[in-house]
């Protein structure tokens, strides 16, 4: 009896000095030390974006009036200054012309209510574009994971996509996404999980979203080559950890747009992944701010097996 009460306390002892050993040992630092890659860059950013126009009010034209001409009177003759003419006498007619000042002060009047309606235009339109764009979403930043059947031929595209990828300007990040879309596209039978969220709010905190995001999947695996901004970065010397169950690769892309995105039907599913995968690619040169696109493994031969996917991103809904 003494020496089954000596035993449990024993064992508690070591639950509590190595919780460790009740989870299953190796799986978050065997994911830790899977390779990865990431390319995109934040460009878009730092481009100036155009203020918001104002509506263009085109006054009509002031009507224009016929400006008054001195009228012709009959002539008559003249006489010396000392002579009177005979009585009774015919007198001509007084005649009294408006000068010009009555045709002036006609058309300042016009001039001030043209000028008074062209200013209730204006006012209209701009209390008109207001409420048009109460509501509208300033920006957005979304995330799309996509698990993946492991092919050699989709790692190598990958990394040939970012090695050709142009990351320092708006036109380039979005081609970016675009070409990336294609490869997924084009493997989309081995789409196995997935998952999709969208972030909005203002443009000056889309960045810290974006920069937030970005940073938590780098620090998922290792990196093994990077091309951010215009600079590469290999890492020499990593030696790959080929698992015989090994059968996916995850593939992450961040996409941050001025405007909002369009919705996508929840859970995910295949046809969802799909449109998600679409929405992402009709970001243009004029609305991306940054893009990244992350896969992992990324050295060639190591692939994640599907115990890898369901503890390591747990949010991953299967498609």
């Amino acid at each position: 009896m003494r020496l089954t009460r000596i035993g449990v306390l024993l064992l508690l002892w070591a639950v509590v000095a190595c919780p460790s050993i009740l989870v299953e040992p190796g799986w978050d630092s065997a994911l830790a030390q899977r390779s990865g890659g990431g390319v995109g860059g934040r460009g878009g950013f730092s481009t100036p974006r155009p203020s918001p126009s104002i509506p263009r009010v085109n006054p009509s034209p002031s009507p224009s009036l016929p400006l008054p001409t001195p009228r012709s009177y009959p002539s008559y003759p003249t006489y010396p200054r000392d002579y009177y003419p005979p009585y009774p006498s015919a007198r001509p007619p007084i005649y009294v012309a408006p000068g010009a000042g009555y045709g002036t002060d006609l058309i300042a009047l016009l001039f001030i209510g043209g000028i008074v309606l062209v200013s209730i235009s204006m006012m209209r339109g701009l209390q008109q574009a207001g409420r048009d764009k109460e509501g509208e979403v300033e920006s957005s930043v979304a995330r799309l994971r996509l698990a993946v059947l492991y092919t050699p031929e989709l790692q190598a595209s990958l990394r040939h996509t970012a090695q050709t990828a142009e990351t320092e300007s708006p036109r380039g990040l979005a081609d970016l996404i675009d070409n990336t879309a294609v490869l997924l596209l084009r493997a989309q039978d081995g789409w196995r999980f997935g998952m999709y969220e969208v972030w909005t709010g203002s443009l000056e905190k889309a960045e810290g979203q974006f920069d937030a995001w970005m940073t938590e999947t780098r620090a998922e695996f290792i990196e093994t080559y990077r091309h951010f901004e215009g600079k590469e970065e290999v890492q020499p010397g990593y030696r790959p950890n080929v698992e015989p169950d090994g059968r996916y690769i995850l593939v992450t892309l961040l996409l941050a747009v001025s405007g909002s995105l369009p919705p996508i039907p929840s859970p995910l599913r295949r046809e969802g992944a799909r449109q998600a995968l679409m929405a992402l690619a009709t970001s243009s040169p004029i609305n991306t701010l940054a893009a990244y696109v992350a896969w992992t493994p990324e050295a060639e031969g190591e692939a994640l097996t599907e115990q890898d996917l369901l503890l390591g991103w747990p949010k991953l809904e299967l498609l």
